[in-house]
């Protein structure tokens, strides 16, 4: 991080300040844990705990705060003191995103805006110094987070958005300040906070409000949302697609194998090979989003192509590993209905003639949606032909009954993580392939690591 005065720091964000204003802060954290020479906490108030109950304590190692409660300032400490601690580190962080006067793409959707993170930030390395953000710190606070890793060393940034409710994007850009947008598509995450889909794409397209009239918009044209936006645009617009035609770039003799992908694109009037790593036809579109803007950034074809095979999946987004002769598909940590069918997709394609089992669990913030979603689900279920069908949870009931309507045989149901562990480490065999699905609040990951626990220790045979 470069470094700021607290005086800086206090004008950025309309704070009082009591103590050195000429103290030199190089580190900011919103975890009081995190003290240090140098080290600033910015004392947030979340759901369990409150950041202002630990600012004293953080002054015993660390040089300052910003809190929302009047305290003094112990000697060779200093206090700002702000009325609302979540806007001055979102201010704070637009203060010091404007010292760095270098491009950002700027990324969201509903559903893949990690991964197509990832790739971009995989491809752009290839020739630029790129800050990308960090697992999914695509929040407003861990946007913030990110941008105060900007150095002067790096050259590009690539910049995730989430959001639950209207109004968050438009925050969390006006941060970010991207020459590019990313949007991957308009799926059902969040729609019981939002409403509807054209509610969700409302919110998505704040992240455009601070894109200059020459920035670039990349949009996903097999999402009949996006592409309906074709020339409604004040902005130059690129689509790209797989089963979209008309899309300005499209990916074409696709082969889907069971460790990496590959494909072909137009680039340049010659069409060029491409290979991803990772299984999924959903890590193609990744994969042309960002060829679409390293073109933009004029990278070299090579440097592109060989961008998209660095690519790598983050912890606990569709990682596949073998424990035992049985193949583990790790996808906990966030759901829709339109990832969920992409991970059974895969499920499908990966276990071949062996048995395929697909653990699923609840898709969180459905609201009115949730039996809609989650049938929507089931269906999918028995559309690609899965062997057995293991569900957790109150609302993921509703994927059970609309697979046994489309006529899934094998199915089980069960309301907690530990007895899903239970019956999965007395069925599960090899060559078995099993998929781990649900929205990140239902801690999953608790049944992939007990089935492997169990198949390590000599419990599968």
């Amino acid at each position: 991080m470069k470094a700021l005065t607290l005086r800086e720091i206090a004008e950025a964000v309309s704070g009082k300040l009591t103590g050195g204003e000429d103290m030199i802060i190089d580190g900011i954290t919103t975890d009081s844990r995190k003290g240090g020479r140098g080290m600033l906490f910015v004392a947030i108030k979340g759901e369990r705990f409150d950041g202002n109950d630990f600012a004293v304590e953080f002054l015993q190692s660390g040089d300052a705060v910003i809190v929302e409660r009047a305290m003094e300032a112990p000697d060779g400490k200093a206090v700002v003191t702000v009325d609302d601690t979540k806007k001055a580190l979102r201010d704070l962080a637009k203060y010091y995103r404007e010292q760095f006067p270098i491009p950002a793409v700027g990324v969201t959707g509903s559903v893949g805006k990690t991964s197509t993170k990832d790739m971009i930030a995989s491809v752009l390395s290839q020739r630029f110094n790129t800050l990308k953000t960090q697992g999914n710190f695509n929040n407003e606070i861990g946007l913030p987070l990110t941008v105060f890793n900007l150095t002067q060393a790096h050259d590009i940034a690539v910049l995730e958005m989430g959001m639950n409710n209207a109004g968050e994007i438009s925050r969390l850009t006006a941060i970010a300040q991207p020459c590019t947008a990313v949007i991957t598509n308009i799926g059902t995450a969040h729609i019981g906070n939002l409403g509807s889909q054209q509610n969700i794409l409302k919110a998505k397209l704040e992240i455009l409000e601070k894109l200059e009239p020459n920035g670039l918009v990349v949009l996903n044209a097999d999402d009949k949302i996006l592409w309906s936006l074709k020339g409604r645009l004040p902005h130059s617009v690129i689509y790209y697609g797989i089963e979209n035609l008309k899309a300005d770039v499209v990916a074409t003799d696709i082969i889907l194998g069971n460790d990496k992908s590959r494909f072909k694109v137009d680039v340049g009037g010659g069409a060029c090979c491409f290979e991803v790593n990772e299984i999924g036809q959903h890590h193609i579109y990744n994969a042309l989003a960002a060829i679409i803007v390293g073109i933009n950034f004029k990278m070299k074809v090579a440097d592109i192509i060989n961008g998209v095979a660095a690519f790598e999946t983050g912890s606990m987004r569709q990682s596949i590993s073998k424990v035992g002769g049985v193949t583990v598909i790790d996808d906990c940590y966030n759901a829709s209905a339109a990832s969920m069918a992409s991970a059974i997709k895969v499920l499908s394609q990966l276990g071949g003639a062996n048995r395929t089992i697909a653990v699923l669990g609840d898709m969180l913030e459905q609201g009115s949606f949730a039996e809609r979603e989650h049938r929507s689900v089931g269906g999918a279920v028995a559309e690609h032909g899965i062997d057995l069908l293991v569900t957790v949870g109150k609302d993921a009931k509703y994927i059970a009954d609309e697979a046994d309507v489309k006529g899934v045989k094998d199915i089980m149901s069960f309301d907690t993580n530990a007895q899903a562990a239970k019956y999965l480490a007395g069925t599960v065999r090899p060559p078995d392939t099993v998929l781990f699905k649900a929205s990140r609040g239902m801690h999953f990951e608790e049944i992939s690591e007990a089935l492997k626990a169990h198949i390590t220790t000599g419990g599968v045979e």
